[in-house]
């Protein structure tokens, strides 16, 4: 089931924000995200918010949940006053391409209707490949779509049956391909690695898969076993193993080796690019502490240091917005201590990594010790800024701890 929304104060039922948080708005950048919460099948290992057609049976509909999107949008739009255009809009979930062409054409005119789009707006879409084709490539990059998320996870079957992934192994380097004629200069494909029982030469074989696709991004994430799914099940009765840390390590390193010679560069711990302009600006958005209104169920929104999320069912989602209220399920109001943590532990995460005036003195010389232990590279250091080595990317979360 997907995971519990977190602990924070009541949000107000008619969504305002305080007054502080609106100040300032448009001179940050600003990102619309959108959650579908449909799959066709549930993955072993995911957690997300997200639905089966079994599951939900006949409480919500995606005519329901499109209704009551295009509400929470203008209900956003109400609350922020005079809303800035949307810099990068990404619709996630779920699997957004179960919409169709139409479906997801449908989401960006809403999006487009209560904000507006910047001029050279990013606009992506995550796509399972077994539910695009050639047309709906067309389709939805004439709609106005410029970027194209791929779940691939391996090209192992072996692993993808460990993963209750319903795709067969060539089809998101098909699905690549299909995007690029399309007209998409911007393709990602995701990977996960460290799978039990996933070889190194199964993870050589992703990779190669990659390259023949000739994306400009790759993401590529570690699996975490999280509680209450299928694969968490697995591993407690022992039919699975946990991934090894050291393992992960070394395919960690391996993904990092094969993206260089590809020509992908590192500019966020787990995500490569073949240029600046190849980066995901909606993901930088979030790194970097921007804006954005998250919108549908159980998504997350953040607006001048306060945070909330919505209602996680789509049948309550709808039914909350038909009736005129907010979605809002809860929030929090971030604290200066708060925000200065929350730098460290996503600014840290890029490949320009952190202005040392961010951390307190404790901080300071933890960020000259951790240099000193190779995890920090002393030059930028030097210059002021505290830049993950490759040593350091590996132990990421350990030197946040450190500095803060």
């Amino acid at each position: 089931m997907p995971s519990a929304l977190p602990a924070g104060d009541p949000a107000p039922p008619d969504g305002s924000l305080p007054p502080a948080a609106l100040t300032g708005l448009g001179a940050r950048p600003f990102g619309v995200y959108v959650h579908v919460p449909f799959c066709a099948t549930r993955c072993g290992y995911c957690d997300f918010n997200t639905y089966t057609a079994g599951e939900l049976g006949t409480s919500a509909s995606p005519q329901s949940w499109l209704e009551g999107l295009r509400r929470e949008l203008d209900l956003a739009a109400r609350v922020l006053g005079t809303p800035p255009a949307a810099r990068t809009v990404f619709v996630g979930g779920g699997t957004p391409s179960l919409l169709g062409s139409a479906g997801l054409a449908d989401v960006l005119d809403a999006v487009r209707s209560s904000f507006g789009l910047a001029p050279g707006a990013e606009v992506t879409t995550e796509s399972n490949p077994e539910s695009t084709s050639p047309e709906f490539f067309a389709e939805i990059r004439q709609a106005g779509y410029t970027r194209v998320s791929l779940g691939m996870q391996s090209a192992a079957r072996h692993v993808l049956a460990v993963l209750d992934r319903a795709h067969t192994p060539g089809r998101p380097v098909a699905a690549a391909r299909e995007a690029r004629a399309a007209g998409f200069d911007h393709v990602n494909l995701d990977l996960i690695y460290g799978t039990p029982g996933e070889s190194a030469d199964d993870l050589r074989a992703s990779l190669d898969a990659v390259r023949s696709a000739g994306v400009d991004h790759v993401s590529a994430y570690a699996l975490i076993v999280e509680e209450g799914t299928a694969l968490a099940r697995r591993v407690r009765r022992g039919e699975l193993p946990m991934p090894d840390d050291d393992v992960l390590a070394d395919k960690y390193e391996l993904i990092d080796t094969a993206m260089t010679e590809q020509g992908l560069s590192w500019y966020e711990v787990s995500n490569w690019a073949a240029s600046a302009e190849a980066r995901c600006a909606h993901n930088l958005l979030y790194w970097q502490g921007a804006d954005w209104w998250g919108a549908g169920p159980g998504a997350h929104s953040h607006v001048g240091g306060v945070r909330w999320w919505n209602v996680k069912h789509p049948a309550k989602y709808a039914a909350v917005l038909a009736s005129g209220g907010s979605p809002a399920a809860g929030r929090e109001v971030l604290s200066a201590q708060d925000r200065r943590i929350e730098r460290v532990l996503l600014e840290l995460r890029l490949a320009t990594g952190l202005p040392v005036e961010v951390l307190d003195d404790d901080g300071r010389d933890q960020a000259r010790q951790a240099a000193a232990d190779g995890l920090l590279d002393p030059d930028a250091l030097a210059a002021g800024r505290c830049v993950l080595t490759d040593r350091g990317r590996l132990l990421a979360d350990a030197v946040v701890r450190r500095l803060t």
